[in-house]
């Protein structure tokens, strides 16, 4: 088993999207020893914005490759591997603007390649990331999952759509909600997040147990 863990709150530690998903990461680990775990921080290491020569480059032959279009579609091709490599994965964001953080997008931007993470043919699109397990751990300053804010969310619609095109169609959302509604709001938030995370940890560990079984 292998599990991708990408953040990208600029909050650091004080993030409670990174918090939850790392929390979450570690304790799939914990039930399954053998996992590895590889982290990538937007934040620490933010993907570039894609240019002239990442848009230019992913369509030339590898070796009619200029030096720069090299050196941002090798990139992109790093962040590809993990993905495939990576049974689980667990996308955290913080909710800004109305949607992800700007450094997931770039990571969306890398991993969305025709040819490589989608294909085109007779039947129209078809996405070639297939068989993996996607987390989205989304924290918010305000309720976003009811209520007359639901429209005002395009994070998880954005996701759950760019992540269906590329073929990961098994997407379970983690949300921190109301962190922006004071301290006992944020410590209610925490333990419901916690408790999703306990929850899909036994669920996980249940379905090896019966698949040994």
């Amino acid at each position: 088993m292998s599990i991708l863990l990408v953040t990208s709150s600029p909050r650091g530690s004080a993030s409670h999207s990174t918090r939850i998903a790392t929390e979450l990461a570690q304790k799939l680990v914990a039930a399954n020893p053998s996992a590895e775990l590889v982290v990538r921080d937007l934040v620490a290491n933010p993907l570039p914005h894609i240019d002239a020569d990442y848009s230019t480059g992913i369509y030339t032959p590898v070796e009619a490759r200029s030096p720069r279009q090299a050196e941002v579609v090798g990139v992109s091709d790093v962040a590809l591997d993990e993905l495939f490599a990576a049974d689980t994965v667990i996308l955290a964001t913080g909710f800004i603007n109305f949607n992800i953080s700007s450094t997931l997008k770039s990571w969306v931007d890398h991993i969305a390649r025709s040819g490589k993470s989608f294909s085109y043919g007779e039947g129209g699109p078809k996405g070639l990331v297939t068989g993996k397990k996607v987390y989205i751990v989304l924290a918010s300053g305000g309720i976003y999952s009811e209520g007359a804010a639901v429209q005002m969310d395009h994070a998880v619609p954005y996701l759950r759509s760019v992540l269906g095109f590329l073929g990961m169609t098994d997407v379970e959302v983690i949300r921190i909600e109301g962190v922006g509604m004071g301290a006992d709001a944020v410590a209610a938030a925490l333990a419901k997040a916690t408790a999703k995370v306990d929850a899909v940890v036994a669920a996980g560990a249940a379905e090896r147990v019966a698949t040994a079984a």
